[in-house]
Protein backbone atom coordinates (compact mmCIF):
# COMPACT_ATOMS: atom_id res chain seq x y z
CA UNK A 1 0.00 0.00 0.00
CA UNK A 2 1.47 3.65 -0.77
CA UNK A 3 1.48 6.63 1.52
CA UNK A 4 -1.60 7.38 1.53
CA UNK A 5 -2.81 10.35 -0.71
CA UNK A 6 -3.19 14.10 -0.06
CA UNK A 7 -6.04 14.51 2.48
CA UNK A 8 -9.51 15.72 1.33
CA UNK A 9 -8.95 19.48 2.09
CA UNK A 10 -5.68 19.17 -0.74
CA UNK A 11 -8.10 17.71 -3.38
CA UNK A 12 -11.02 20.09 -2.71
CA UNK A 13 -9.39 23.40 -2.69
CA UNK A 14 -12.15 25.59 -3.38
CA UNK A 15 -14.76 23.96 -0.96
CA UNK A 16 -12.37 22.27 1.90
CA UNK A 17 -14.39 19.93 3.50
CA UNK A 18 -14.65 16.14 4.60
CA UNK A 19 -17.52 12.24 6.47
CA UNK A 20 -19.13 11.18 9.56
CA UNK A 21 -21.88 10.03 11.98
CA UNK A 22 -24.87 9.25 9.56
CA UNK A 23 -21.40 9.76 6.85
CA UNK A 24 -23.65 10.06 4.09
CA UNK A 25 -25.93 12.29 5.11
CA UNK A 26 -22.96 14.85 6.45
CA UNK A 27 -21.38 14.97 2.85
CA UNK A 28 -24.02 17.30 2.02
CA UNK A 29 -22.61 19.73 4.36
CA UNK A 30 -19.72 21.63 2.87
CA UNK A 31 -18.36 23.06 6.44
CA UNK A 32 -18.30 19.60 7.99
CA UNK A 33 -14.42 19.19 7.61
CA UNK A 34 -13.92 16.53 9.89
CA UNK A 35 -17.17 14.45 8.16
CA UNK A 36 -15.16 14.51 4.82
CA UNK A 37 -12.00 13.60 6.21
CA UNK A 38 -13.93 10.72 7.63
CA UNK A 39 -15.02 9.85 4.44
CA UNK A 40 -11.95 9.59 3.00
CA UNK A 41 -10.25 8.09 5.56
CA UNK A 42 -12.80 5.38 5.50
CA UNK A 43 -12.85 5.03 1.51
CA UNK A 44 -9.30 5.98 -0.34
CA UNK A 45 -7.98 2.35 0.44
CA UNK A 46 -11.03 0.68 -0.64
CA UNK A 47 -10.90 2.42 -4.00
CA UNK A 48 -6.96 2.44 -4.61
CA UNK A 49 -7.18 -1.64 -3.85
CA UNK A 50 -9.96 -2.07 -6.61
CA UNK A 51 -7.91 0.58 -9.56
CA UNK A 52 -4.81 -1.72 -9.22
CA UNK A 53 -6.86 -5.10 -9.24
CA UNK A 54 -8.02 -3.41 -12.52
CA UNK A 55 -4.99 -2.94 -13.66
CA UNK A 56 -4.08 0.60 -12.85
CA UNK A 57 -0.41 1.85 -11.97
CA UNK A 58 0.06 2.79 -8.35
CA UNK A 59 0.41 6.67 -9.73
CA UNK A 60 -3.18 5.63 -11.97
CA UNK A 61 -5.01 4.51 -9.09
CA UNK A 62 -4.33 7.31 -6.74
CA UNK A 63 -5.24 9.83 -9.45
CA UNK A 64 -8.42 7.28 -9.26
CA UNK A 65 -9.15 8.08 -5.75
CA UNK A 66 -8.51 12.07 -6.37
CA UNK A 67 -10.66 11.98 -8.97
CA UNK A 68 -13.33 9.57 -7.31
CA UNK A 69 -13.38 11.68 -4.13
CA UNK A 70 -13.54 14.80 -5.97
CA UNK A 71 -17.10 13.26 -8.11
CA UNK A 72 -18.59 12.58 -4.73
CA UNK A 73 -18.05 15.57 -3.68
CA UNK A 74 -19.27 17.82 -6.82
CA UNK A 75 -22.89 15.47 -6.52
CA UNK A 76 -23.46 15.61 -3.03
CA UNK A 77 -23.08 19.85 -3.29
CA UNK A 78 -25.42 19.74 -6.32
CA UNK A 79 -27.49 17.60 -3.87
CA UNK A 80 -28.15 14.66 -6.30
CA UNK A 81 -28.92 12.66 -3.94
CA UNK A 82 -31.74 10.52 -3.09
CA UNK A 83 -32.79 8.14 0.08
CA UNK A 84 -34.73 5.79 -2.07
CA UNK A 85 -32.42 4.59 -5.53
CA UNK A 86 -30.04 2.85 -4.58
CA UNK A 87 -27.17 2.41 -2.25
CA UNK A 88 -24.56 4.15 -1.38
CA UNK A 89 -21.56 1.10 -1.58
CA UNK A 90 -23.33 0.74 -5.25
CA UNK A 91 -22.88 4.27 -6.16
CA UNK A 92 -19.36 5.00 -5.01
CA UNK A 93 -18.77 1.95 -7.37
CA UNK A 94 -20.37 2.97 -10.39
CA UNK A 95 -18.08 6.28 -9.68
CA UNK A 96 -14.96 4.85 -8.94
CA UNK A 97 -15.86 2.53 -12.33
CA UNK A 98 -16.13 5.48 -14.34
CA UNK A 99 -12.55 6.75 -13.14
CA UNK A 100 -11.05 3.97 -13.85
CA UNK A 101 -12.37 3.09 -17.27
CA UNK A 102 -11.23 6.56 -18.18
CA UNK A 103 -7.43 5.73 -17.25
CA UNK A 104 -7.99 3.18 -19.24
CA UNK A 105 -8.66 4.66 -22.20
CA UNK A 106 -6.51 7.56 -21.80
CA UNK A 107 -3.55 4.83 -21.40
CA UNK A 108 -4.64 3.30 -24.68
CA UNK A 109 -5.23 6.93 -26.70
CA UNK A 110 -4.58 9.89 -24.27
CA UNK A 111 -6.80 12.11 -27.22
CA UNK A 112 -10.08 9.64 -26.57
CA UNK A 113 -10.71 11.63 -23.05
CA UNK A 114 -8.75 14.53 -24.07
CA UNK A 115 -11.03 15.66 -27.10
CA UNK A 116 -14.71 15.94 -27.68
CA UNK A 117 -16.67 12.93 -29.73
CA UNK A 118 -16.77 13.58 -33.48
CA UNK A 119 -18.98 11.36 -35.05
CA UNK A 120 -16.28 10.92 -38.21
CA UNK A 121 -13.70 10.56 -36.26
CA UNK A 122 -12.48 6.58 -36.88
CA UNK A 123 -9.70 6.73 -34.43
CA UNK A 124 -11.78 7.75 -31.97
CA UNK A 125 -13.90 4.44 -32.48
CA UNK A 126 -10.86 2.47 -32.99
CA UNK A 127 -9.19 3.14 -29.30
CA UNK A 128 -12.49 2.72 -27.48
CA UNK A 129 -12.72 -0.66 -29.28
CA UNK A 130 -9.51 -1.80 -27.33
CA UNK A 131 -10.64 -0.37 -24.14
CA UNK A 132 -11.78 -3.54 -22.04
CA UNK A 133 -15.16 -4.11 -21.34
CA UNK A 134 -15.70 -2.77 -17.86
CA UNK A 135 -17.56 -6.37 -17.30
CA UNK A 136 -14.47 -8.38 -18.48
CA UNK A 137 -12.39 -6.44 -15.64
CA UNK A 138 -14.78 -8.85 -13.21
CA UNK A 139 -14.65 -5.01 -11.19
CA UNK A 140 -18.25 -6.16 -9.27
CA UNK A 141 -16.80 -8.82 -7.73
CA UNK A 142 -13.87 -7.01 -7.31
CA UNK A 143 -15.50 -4.27 -5.69
CA UNK A 144 -17.52 -6.46 -3.13
CA UNK A 145 -13.95 -8.36 -1.90
CA UNK A 146 -12.28 -5.16 -1.04
CA UNK A 147 -15.52 -3.15 0.36
CA UNK A 148 -15.32 -6.21 3.17
CA UNK A 149 -12.16 -6.05 3.41
CA UNK A 150 -11.80 -2.28 3.83
CA UNK A 151 -15.00 -2.15 6.04
CA UNK A 152 -13.28 -4.73 8.59
CA UNK A 153 -10.11 -2.16 8.07
CA UNK A 154 -12.46 0.94 8.79
CA UNK A 155 -13.89 -0.71 11.66
CA UNK A 156 -10.32 -2.12 13.56
CA UNK A 157 -9.27 1.17 13.23
CA UNK A 158 -11.51 2.99 15.00
CA UNK A 159 -12.09 0.77 18.06
CA UNK A 160 -8.38 1.42 18.16
CA UNK A 161 -9.06 4.26 19.62
CA UNK A 162 -11.81 3.28 21.86
CA UNK A 163 -9.47 0.19 23.46
CA UNK A 164 -6.02 1.38 25.82
CA UNK A 165 -3.19 0.26 23.60
CA UNK A 166 -2.47 -2.99 25.22
CA UNK A 167 -5.65 -4.49 24.83
CA UNK A 168 -5.07 -3.36 20.94
CA UNK A 169 -1.60 -4.95 21.20
CA UNK A 170 -2.88 -8.20 22.48
CA UNK A 171 -5.27 -8.25 19.30
CA UNK A 172 -3.29 -7.64 16.99
CA UNK A 173 -0.77 -9.82 17.85
CA UNK A 174 -3.11 -12.83 18.60
CA UNK A 175 -5.76 -12.21 16.62
CA UNK A 176 -4.53 -10.37 13.35
CA UNK A 177 -1.01 -11.58 13.51
CA UNK A 178 -2.37 -15.04 14.68
CA UNK A 179 0.90 -15.21 17.26
CA UNK A 180 0.33 -18.30 19.69
CA UNK A 181 -1.38 -17.53 23.36
CA UNK A 182 2.01 -18.18 25.05
CA UNK A 183 4.23 -16.06 23.17
CA UNK A 184 1.59 -13.09 23.21
CA UNK A 185 2.06 -13.89 26.98
CA UNK A 186 5.64 -14.17 27.17
CA UNK A 187 6.51 -10.50 24.68
CA UNK A 188 3.09 -8.43 26.75
CA UNK A 189 4.31 -9.75 29.74
CA UNK A 190 0.37 -10.98 30.24
CA UNK A 191 -1.38 -14.22 31.38
CA UNK A 192 -3.99 -16.18 29.31
CA UNK A 193 -7.01 -15.18 30.71
CA UNK A 194 -5.63 -11.26 29.76
CA UNK A 195 -5.54 -12.50 26.32
CA UNK A 196 -8.61 -14.40 25.85
CA UNK A 197 -10.46 -11.49 27.59
CA UNK A 198 -8.68 -8.80 24.89
CA UNK A 199 -9.69 -10.91 22.05
CA UNK A 200 -13.39 -11.21 23.04
CA UNK A 201 -13.45 -7.63 23.84
CA UNK A 202 -12.05 -6.28 20.62
CA UNK A 203 -13.38 -8.39 18.55
CA UNK A 204 -16.76 -7.85 20.09
CA UNK A 205 -16.37 -4.03 18.82
CA UNK A 206 -14.78 -4.61 15.57
CA UNK A 207 -17.79 -6.25 14.70
CA UNK A 208 -20.03 -3.75 16.25
CA UNK A 209 -18.65 -1.14 14.05
CA UNK A 210 -18.60 -3.16 10.97
CA UNK A 211 -22.33 -3.82 11.53
CA UNK A 212 -22.44 0.65 12.45
CA UNK A 213 -20.53 1.33 8.59
CA UNK A 214 -22.53 -1.38 7.00
CA UNK A 215 -25.44 0.47 8.11
CA UNK A 216 -24.32 3.67 7.50
CA UNK A 217 -23.36 2.97 3.58
CA UNK A 218 -27.00 1.17 3.11
CA UNK A 219 -28.35 4.70 4.17
CA UNK A 220 -26.96 6.60 1.21
CA UNK A 221 -28.53 6.24 -2.10
CA UNK A 222 -28.13 8.41 -5.04
CA UNK A 223 -30.64 9.59 -7.96
CA UNK A 224 -29.86 7.76 -11.44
Amino acid sequence: MPVPPPRISELIVANPAATRSSLVGRLHDWGDHDGWQDFFDTYWKLIYAVAIKAGLSDVEAQDVVQETVVAVAKQMRAERYDQAKGSFKNWLCLITRRRIIDHLRKRTDPKVCAEPPDADDTTRTDALARVPDPASLGLDAVWEEEWQKNLIEAAIERVKQQVTPKQFQIFDLSVLRALPVAEVSALLKVNAAQIYLARHRVGALVKQEARRLEAQAKKAVIKS
